[in-house]
């Protein structure tokens, strides 16, 4: 505010009048715009009571920076937003109007003139960023559109060179220059066909022949040889860097690849100080958007905090610290522990500060594996949080059984033996090409995340091949060939051809597939395995002592499974996670629940509730449930037993039982095992040898992102089926003792040329899983003996 009458009086030379007389002035001006403001800003907040407008909340999945600078209400129907800086209301035109308002745009919104400088050069850039990408889109639209025109000369072109024979294309030297979008077909979804819509008719044009037509008079160029410059281009870009090949598997190597092509012609590449820079910091902000989408759902489902564990080439003991919820699994930590593994108690604050991280009300398990130190470290923790468990890692447990089925000596004969084929055969190209020509592209090894995993999941593969195999060994084509008479091909053709060795297989994964798929959903990323872990090894047990049928027989490998799994058997989350699947509640015969079950989910009660008053009413709640009162009842809800997941089934039918419901779905929302991620010992190395604090947040940023993302890739392909290579160089370290011995015979290798190895076929006929493993498990549950776990050495008898 200005004040001309008293800046225009003249004071002479009294300096210090003068001084006093500005800070009136000041003090006055501070005062007014103070008023105003205090003033301005109530009038808003009683003219947003008055009108009827209703705050609400701007939730994490608004990504637009804008979202941050503004207020959202709701008046009835209608959302209206709100400038944080000059209180303005708008009505209409979305953020994207708030946006153009705080970035001083004018037209189609009023200017903020409150705004921090700051705000308005964001608010700038991102208009500028939706008009590139609105140019992008329209030039990428006019390019499809010069190619769609183009089709009709192709194919005039095409039929002029099938009436006269004399024409011939002319094959071009040089590589292709003009815009690669040319070799996107954006209905197809393929990257070298232009060719002409789905179901039309006539004669195929060049593009269907594997023809590129350039544009403004550059010829034709045959499609393969542009495909193949730049798959040469990628190789040895990876050759270079000494990337995993495995790369190109990699869910966002396709996006890149597109995204290249949308630029067309004169994209700048990233530098090394860009890659490292601001596309460093802007992953970060897209993982961490992520992250904290995950993190705002802990509330309603809890979450369990993983712990894995690796060991690098320097020889460090990293734990890596994940947080599960059924939103996504993310990547919150490491840890170089190499000092700490060996005190329990140092173990346990690592343990503690990690819980308090994330939110002791928020968690309800901690999963380590099963060793000593974790169990000593992890009871402690539960006895300092009564709110939490700890749980050994279900997979590592089930891994632990399948080790010591192999270690008994009649199985182990028989993995040998098997081991003794595929030895042979990926050891000689031409005869790896022969067998997977004669099992439709099929390997007879199947890599899994374990060795012991991987021996029975190979013996079951073997099995299922078993017509194909026996059908080469019996060609002629296996007759003439010279591998047939050496040392290996002779005990392969024995083994195959003999009946003995496939019973003795067939009896071998009667045993060890129950416990695969056990294997299969505590690992799932399909599903929380909560619901189903207890059931899944019940039915485990059931069928070994249901194939072996004497009691001394199959109490051999009941031992084994009570010894490994003992902890498991008596976790109060598992028995809780069993009791609160409608599938298998409302199976049991009679309604009574045997009593370990429901003692673990009474347990589950007291400890994951601490209000007592609630935990009375969840008491009254499990009679509503046990009876299917009102909406659990329902016909809808008794079909929905078997199809929806457990915790969406609570969700949907058990609004009369609410307490119970939510403290369900909080218990069905866990998983069971830590989960395994791709090792990167080098670049962990890094992190924790470097000493600069810069580079060292940097480094950790990296590892955010890197891991995040990888979780995020396997989540998106947790349905997917994937054909891994056993010869991968990624996947030896698991299929070693199957592709190698050190004493096989110099004239048992044959052809060791990899180059002469065959591509898959593109027509090969995959061995998938017929249905899920959580569809196939058997309801009932009524063999006691089952339960109550009696060794071989006890006495007493059971009936």
């Amino acid at each position: 505010m200005s004040h001309p009458e008293i800046e225009g009086l003249h004071f002479g030379n009294n300096s210090v009048f003068f001084s006093i007389f500005s800070c009136y002035v000041n003090l006055i001006n501070l005062c007014v715009g103070v008023f105003f403001l205090f003033s301005g800003k109530a009038s808003v907040e009683i003219a947003e009571m008055s009108s009827g407008l209703q705050l609400v909340p701007i939730t994490p999945q608004k990504h637009d920076p804008a979202w941050k600078h503004c207020q959202m209400f709701k008046n009835g129907d209608r959302v209206q937003l709100k400038c944080l800086y000059c209180h303005k209301l708008f009505k209409g035109g979305g953020i994207h109007r708030i946006k153009e308002h705080l970035a001083g745009h004018k037209g189609n919104a009023s200017t903020c003139h409150s705004v921090p400088p700051e705000v308005q050069i964001i608010m700038q850039e991102s208009l500028d960023g939706v008009t590139m990408k609105k140019k992008k889109r329209q030039k990428l639209d006019e390019e499809m559109t010069n190619v769609n025109a183009m089709t009709g000369e192709v194919d005039a072109i095409s039929n002029h060179m099938d009436m006269d024979s004399s024409l011939q294309l002319i094959e071009v030297a040089e590589p292709l220059e003009t815009s690669s979008a040319l070799l996107m077909n954006h209905e197809e979804g393929t990257s070298n066909k232009l060719g002409r819509k789905r179901g039309s008719k006539g004669k195929s044009s060049c593009v269907e022949r594997g023809m590129i037509v350039i544009p403004n008079g550059g010829g034709i160029l045959d499609s393969n040889k542009v495909n193949n410059q730049v798959h040469m281009a990628v190789g040895r870009f990876l050759y270079d860097i000494g990337a995993s090949l495995e790369a190109v598997n990699s869910a966002y190597f396709q996006p890149m690849i597109e995204s290249i092509v949308s630029a067309s012609t004169g994209i700048i590449p990233p530098s090394y100080h860009d890659i490292r820079g601001w596309i460093l910091k802007n992953s970060v902000e897209e993982v961490r958007s992520d992250f904290d989408r995950c993190k705002a759902t802990w509330g309603k489902t809890g979450c369990s905090v993983m712990v894995d564990q690796w060991r690098t080439e320097a020889g460090r003991t990293m734990l890596i610290f994940l947080v599960y919820c059924p939103e996504g699994t993310v990547f919150l930590e490491s840890v170089d522990a190499s000092g700490i593994m060996d005190s329990p108690d140092l173990l346990y604050e690592l343990l503690k500060k990690v819980v308090e991280q994330v939110g002791v009300k928020h968690v309800l398990q901690v999963i380590t594996r099963c060793e000593e130190n974790y169990a000593i470290a992890g009871r402690k923790l539960s006895d300092t949080y009564p709110t939490l468990y700890w749980t050994p890692c279900a997979a590592s447990c089930v891994d632990l059984i399948l080790g010591d089925f192999g270690n008994i000596e009649s199985v182990n004969t028989v993995i040998e033996q098997a081991r003794s084929i595929t030895r042979f055969v990926y050891n000689n190209s031409m005869v790896l090409n022969m067998v997977r020509r004669y099992t439709y592209g099929n390997d007879i090894l199947e890599p899994c995340a374990t060795r012991s995993a991987t021996n029975f999941a190979t013996l079951n593969r073997m099995v299922e091949l078993k017509r194909c195999l026996q059908t080469m060994v019996t060609s002629q084509e296996w007759m003439d060939s010279p591998y047939s008479k050496r040392p290996g091909g002779l005990e392969m053709l024995d083994l195959i051809s003999s009946e003995s060795f496939w019973s003795s297989c067939n009896s071998i994964i009667r045993l060890t597939n129950p416990l695969l798929r056990v294997f299969r959903i505590v690992g799932s990323g399909k599903r929380p395995a909560m619901g189903y872990v207890y059931a899944a090894m019940y039915n485990a047990k059931l069928a070994i002592k249901t194939e072996l049928v004497d009691r001394e027989r199959y109490m051999v490998y009941w031992n084994i499974i009570d010894q490994r799994w003992g902890q498991q058997w008596n976790h109060p989350l598992h028995a809780a996670g069993f009791y609160l699947n409608p599938k298998f509640f409302y199976s049991i015969e009679g309604g009574e629940m045997h009593g370990e079950i429901a003692s673990g989910m009474f347990d589950c009660i007291e400890r994951l509730v601490s209000d007592t008053k609630i935990q009375d009413k969840i008491i009254k709640e499990i009679n509503s449930y046990k009876n299917a009162v009102g909406d659990l009842g329902r016909k809808m809800a008794i079909r929905a037993r078997e199809t929806l997941l457990p915790a969406e089934w609570w969700s949907t039918y058990a609004s009369s039982c609410p307490c119970l419901s939510r403290l369900a779905i909080r218990i069905l929302s866990q998983t069971c095992s830590s989960v395994g991620l791709k090792q990167n010992q080098i670049l962990f190395d890094k992190l924790h040898d470097t000493r600069n604090h810069i580079e060292h947040q940097r480094l950790s940023d990296l590892v955010f992102v890197r891991f995040n993302l990888q979780l995020k890739q396997m989540a998106a392909k947790a349905n997917e089926q994937y054909q891994v290579d056993p010869l991968s160089f990624d996947g030896l370290s698991i299929v070693d003792d199957w592709v190698w011995r050190r004493d096989l015979c110099a004239e048992d290798y044959g052809n060791l040329e990899w180059t002469v190895l065959d591509s898959p076929p593109s027509g090969s006929t995959r061995l998938l899983p017929l249905h899920n493993d959580c569809d196939d498990l058997v309801a009932g549950f009524d063999d006691l003996e089952v339960f109550k776990r009696q060794r071989e050495s006890e006495d007493d008898n059971i009936s």
